[in-house]
């Protein structure tokens, strides 16, 4: 027994498009959301598939797209990775998600690896950032936007956010719900994020604060943030802090832990905000007040102006900022509360 296999000319006809018109929604070439929607779904019902291997013979691409961060298991990155796909993928690009490390030096080795061929583009966010890396990016052979830090004197696509912002909006809303002793739990302050919510911190007005402690988490997880949170607390027992502000959701939900391990209420006796508005954020108990940084927004912006370097790799750099926005929840709302 044999089957055939769908024509393009099938699936044109049964997407009552021409055949023309089918060829562009197929191969990302220039056709509108309604059509490729059209046509994907004619496609996907003969069960008819594009032949990648041919079709990136005949145009010399590969029609993949690398998103590189340093680890592929925090939530912030899964969201960047869905919006990501969401925007290339109705334009024929697969999404390839490769891990760095958290070192500027490995992700400038995969920056250099370009040469090889093997993706059109690469979407990038690390951790940390030096002038290696930003060489490397600046003569990489493909189209490169990076996720991070602004990189407008640099001469390289970005899509930036106002973190640093985000800590001041944490702080007000601690301040005016009546909180007057807080810590600052922060990550590395040698990566793109630890400096920039640590600049927010450091310009902050703490004059409604009467002590204010800080402490450095090794890392932004939440093991690091049970670490970093146990310390904080134990600080000075006799005064014990009321708000804690955590410059990612992961860090926010270790120093949760940690307070209820003293046997205090989150939050009663400590409020506790995060950063990053991350889906484990909001499903935890309680749910987690956080800063949305717009994740899934920078990775759609990312993605939109990887497009515009495919069709024009000479176009001059652009930048995107998404900026901050609070989201409060009963983390640190008490019942009956703001």
């Amino acid at each position: 027994m044999t089957s055939t296999r769908a024509t393009l000319m099938q699936v044109a006809e049964r997407a009552g498009v021409s055949l023309a018109s089918t060829s562009r929604a197929l191969h990302g070439s220039g056709a509108s959301k309604a059509m490729v929607e059209r046509v994907v779904a004619a496609a996907a019902e003969l069960g008819y598939s594009v032949d990648a291997t041919g079709r990136s013979l005949r145009m010399k691409k590969t029609f993949q797209v690398a998103f590189a961060v340093a680890d592929i298991g925090n939530p912030v990155y899964v969201d960047m990775m869905r919006a990501i796909h969401e925007v290339l993928a109705p334009q024929g690009y697969r999404v390839v998600v490769m891990s760095t490390g958290d070192t500027a030096t490995s992700t400038a080795e995969l920056v250099r690896s370009l040469s090889s061929g093997f993706v059109d583009g690469l979407i990038v966010s690390p951790l940390r950032t030096d002038d290696r890396l930003i060489a490397e990016i600046q003569r990489a052979p493909v189209p490169v936007v990076v996720i991070g830090r602004a990189m407008d004197d640099r001469g390289i696509s970005s899509v930036s956010t106002d973190s640093a912002g985000g800590i001041g909006e944490a702080l007000r809303h601690l301040y005016g719900i009546g909180r007057r002793r807080i810590g600052f739990l922060n990550g590395p302050l040698d990566t793109t994020p630890g400096s920039s919510r640590q600049r927010g911190f450091d310009a902050a007005d703490h004059g409604e604060a009467e002590r204010f402690d800080q402490e450095i988490a090794d890392d932004f997880t939440v093991t690091a943030g049970l670490e970093a949170a146990r310390r904080l607390l134990a600080r000075r027992p006799d005064q014990q802090l009321d708000a804690l502000v955590a410059a990612n959701d992961l860090l926010a939900i270790g120093a949760i832990r940690a307070v209820r391990e003293l046997g205090l209420s989150v939050p009663d006796d400590v409020a506790v905000t995060g950063m990053d508005d991350t889906e484990i954020g909001r499903v935890f108990q309680p749910s987690l007040t956080s800063v949305s940084l717009g994740s899934t927004e920078r990775g759609r912006a990312a993605a939109r102006l990887m497009l515009q370097l495919a069709d024009d790799p000479d176009q001059p750099a652009q930048q995107v900022n998404v900026g901050p926005a609070l989201r409060i929840r009963e983390s640190t709302v008490l019942e009956g509360g703001e």
